[in-house]
């Protein structure tokens, strides 16, 4: 890939269509957006979202219904097949349940997709040895798929990935089958590829958790939209939509739920506020000057502070002892330097609209969805597809030249 402009990939009012049981519907509806050159871009949804249908529309493994598609300043929509397999061969991909082929060695997996452009032996060697050292396995190059951790499997898949030297990389919940130790493991190694070898990283993901680390962008969807798109931690500061809200409320777990705030109530029957804590200067100390200057005592009853991209974030829930009139006097103050949410007394309560409530998140399993379980001949093609860059329809390029330890 070696377009100039600052976008490498173009969503222009994209729409994907498919059947299911209740008739048609949009998996993808009325997408616009871009991800930068450069970029690590999350793009986080509940099932059922539309999120791994967006990203099978990048590598043109689903076709639109509608709108452009633009990969590295050239438009994919309507490109016959031969012109697609150029398209994929610049995009790697790696998958939740690594996709690794059970009867090659190691370095046969990571080989495949060289053989697949026809690369010369000698020069497959040199670069098979290049990715095991980068992705520090240099040491299970004549070792099966099943000899190896998960979290091993997932650094085979991202070295196969990278293989053809792609511009993007695409990775579809590729941290979910994963325990969290592994998973940061996992996320350290994408940071290091987007950071030493300047690739595009497109991560797909349920987990917010994953786009604090990592992201630098994210897009939130719902229901084939996207209702949220900004730097990650504003999106985590000032999250607008309800499904932005209980991603962060799930994710950072630093406001007290419904539940627990009856709770503190009880133990704690003064004026409550939550406070957002941000890396702008809001912090303890600044809330304590301004309890202190107004003759109100303070103490911390709930809360926490975590890091979205190695930058302070939380919020602290606080019990106020003073006159109402004091009381007021200091929220109104603190609303001049952070978000400040009134939760009122124990006798006066008053909700909080972004407490985080289990069980709410959006699911919409359709049968004929991209979510639902793939027969096994077009997952075996589309594996292929992604893996090779090559045409769904032949996943077998090779012919029987496919067996054996490579």
């Amino acid at each position: 890939m070696s377009g100039t402009t600052s976008a490498m990939v173009r969503f222009s009012d994209v729409t994907k269509t498919f059947v299911g049981d209740n008739g048609p519907f949009n998996a993808v509806d009325g997408v616009t957006l871009d991800i930068t050159r450069g970029e690590i871009f999350g793009v986080i949804g509940y099932s059922g979202a539309g999120k791994s249908t967006l990203v099978r529309l990048i590598n043109a493994l689903e076709l639109t219904s509608g709108g452009t598609i633009e990969v590295d300043g050239r438009s994919i929509t309507g490109l016959p097949e031969g012109a697609l397999r150029e398209v994929r061969a610049g995009i790697g991909m790696i998958f939740q349940q690594f996709n690794l082929l059970s009867s090659r060695s190691i370095a046969g997996n990571i080989s495949y997709p060289l053989e697949v452009a026809r690369w010369p032996k000698a020069k497959r060697k040199a670069r098979v040895a290049e990715l095991l050292d980068f992705v520090g396995i240099s040491d299970k190059a004549k070792q099966r798929p099943s000899q190896l951790s998960g979290g091993q499997k997932q650094r085979v898949g991202i070295a196969r990935a990278l293989a053809t030297n792609p511009g993007i990389l695409l990775a579809d919940e590729a941290t979910s089958a994963l325990d969290p130790e592994t998973t940061q493991d996992v996320l350290a190694l994408l940071k290091k590829v987007n950071a030493e070898l300047g690739i595009t990283v497109v991560v797909i993901t349920h987990e917010m958790d994953v786009v604090k680390t990592i992201c630098d962008r994210v897009a939130v969807m719902e229901r084939g939209k996207v209702v949220e798109l900004g730097d990650v931690y504003s999106v985590f500061a000032n999250p607008r939509h309800p499904a932005t809200r209980r991603f962060v409320e799930a994710t950072i777990k630093d406001r007290p739920s419904k539940d627990a705030l009856e709770r503190l109530r009880r133990r704690h029957p003064h004026h409550l506020i939550t406070v957002s804590v941000h890396e702008d200067g809001t912090s303890g100390g600044r809330i304590t000057d301004v309890l202190s200057a107004n003759s109100v005592q303070g103490s911390i009853i709930f809360g926490g502070i975590s890091e979205v991209t190695e930058r302070p974030f939380g919020s602290l829930t606080w019990e106020l002892v003073g006159t109402p009139a004091d009381i007021a006097r200091s929220i109104e103050t603190l609303k001049g330097y952070t978000r400040v949410v009134d939760l009122g007394t124990a006798e006066h309560p008053l909700a909080d609209p972004d407490a985080y409530a289990p069980g709410t998140e959006t699911d919409r399993p359709d049968a004929q969805s991209p979510s639902a379980p793939l027969p096994l001949d077009r997952l075996a093609a589309e594996n292929a597809a992604q893996i090779g860059g090559i045409d769904p329809g032949n996943p077998n390029p090779l012919g029987g030249f496919r067996k054996g330890n490579r």
